[in-house]
């Protein structure tokens, strides 16, 4: 089930067919202008996003297009960037000085940025009524220490897709909502089919949706003093329940060392009945294995105790060092802003970021038979008024995945105790620095 934290294994899918932007460039124009003069009059921003093309290539050529012919004095240079080259890319550029004007990142890996100060300081230019256009719980995910260091742009929420025929075969007339009826759920598949129930992964650097599920039982991961907060009672409870699973032969073995590509390849290859993704996914089910795609459907998310919900977010960040400071803040909100986010949401069925593009009936109104493509995308939007952003905005997170990962491999493997694994991992968690 998929952690739309590395908000681009949500990306990649989403591109892909897998877990958006408006009209404030108005009010972004009353920005000061601190922007330096560019020599030819012209002011260059190198906008780069995260493996778009071809499939948006028109999309953006357009929006680029509009936003020029409203701001003669501005030309935007559009770079795609690979997904499994972007870290490294924006890494070498910010180090070297050198980094595009607007980049599209998701908020986990631009903390770790904002950690070392690499970003423009937005609050102090984007104006409050702008900011309060889009959705709250959304712009927070984009803030470390109060200050925000990214503008929101897409989202998706994860759902529960589901294959029909394994449901029927294991005489389950529910959909498992929480992970307590997923056990239950999973144990009768296995033993009326054979097959896995579901695959999720426990790799150190691939999707946190393990560590989300920590947080929907109610585990609190870091305390307020930025200690390890799970050495609690809901954390060992936690790791017992994934270490069970797993010893109980009800998680395949290369959950401990394949990441969630997998999840997507078993579920299209009919091997798991479950599969935590964005609707976005469908389409690329219906693309890859059209069999599987025609006895499968969407439910809510499976959540814990808690009743939490995750959301996955792509943000737009602005280089410190940009040249044209004010120039690539107005293209960013173009970029983001409610009519251009819902253009785009439709074209890549993700979710806007704005309140007035979700509010649209595109996300309410659906018949009683449309296609599950449909019905997913109004789940997701109506998740979306609760969802959050479960993992805390850290410049250290993957630290802390990391710590949690690898000691609940141990336990699962019989290494360590499940209290043991707990505790070493807190101790790993604190003597981090």
């Amino acid at each position: 089930m998929v952690r739309f934290h590395k908000f681009k294994v949500f990306l990649i899918w989403v591109v892909l067919g897998l877990l958006t932007s408006w009209t404030i460039s108005c009010s972004a124009g009353n920005l000061s202008n601190n922007s330096k003069p560019a020599t030819s009059g012209v002011e260059k921003i190198e906008f780069w996003t995260m493996q778009l093309q071809p499939q948006f290539t028109n999309y953006f050529q357009n929006l680029i297009a509009t936003f020029e012919s409203q701001n003669q004095g501005i030309k935007i240079n559009w770079v795609d960037v690979p997904w499994a080259a972007m870290e490294n890319k924006i890494l070498t550029a910010v180090s070297g000085k050198t980094p595009p004007d607007v980049v599209n990142l998701n908020p986990d890996f631009a903390s770790q940025l904002a950690g070392r100060n690499a970003w423009l300081d937005l609050d102090a230019k984007v104006p409050d009524e702008v900011r309060s256009g889009y959705l709250s719980n959304i712009w927070q995910a984009s803030t470390l220490n109060g200050k925000s260091f990214g503008i929101p742009w897409y989202l998706t929420t994860r759902l529960t897709i589901y294959n029909t025929d394994f449901l029927k075969q294991a005489g389950i007339k529910k959909v498992p909502t929480t992970y307590e009826e997923l056990a239950v759920a999973a144990e009768k598949i296995k033993n009326k089919t054979g097959k896995y129930a579901f695959f999720v992964t426990f790799v150190p650097q691939d999707s946190a949706e393990v560590l989300e599920s920590l947080v929907q039982m109610g585990v609190t991961l870091v305390d307020g003093d930025g200690k390890a907060g799970f050495n609690s009672a809901e954390g060992k409870a936690a790791f017992q329940y994934w270490v069970d699973l797993y010893k109980k032969g009800l998680l395949p073995q290369e959950v401990l060392t394949q990441g969630h590509r997998r999840a997507i390849d078993l579920y299209q290859a009919g091997e798991t009945a479950f599969l935590a993704s964005g609707p976005e996914f469908m389409k690329t089910i219906a693309k890859n294995a059209p069999a599987v795609a025609k006895v499968s459907a969407t439910a809510p998310q499976i959540s814990g105790s808690t009743g939490k919900t995750n959301v996955a977010v792509m943000n737009v960040a602005i280089p410190r060092n940009t040249k044209y400071p004010d120039a690539a803040v107005k293209f960013a909100l173009f970029l983001t802003n409610d009519e251009n986010q819902l253009a785009f949401a439709k074209q890549a069925n993700v979710l806007p970021s704005t309140k007035k593009a979700l509010s649209d009936s595109y996300f309410k109104d659906v018949s009683a038979n449309a296609s599950a493509i449909e019905k997913g995308r109004t789940i997701s939007a109506k998740q979306l008024q609760q969802a959050e952003v479960l993992i805390p905005t850290r410049k250290d997170s993957n630290l802390l995945q990391k710590a949690i990962y690898e000691n609940l491999q141990a336990a699962m493997l019989g290494q360590k105790s499940v209290e043991q694994a707990v505790e070493d991992a807190a101790k790993q968690w604190d003597s981090r620095n």
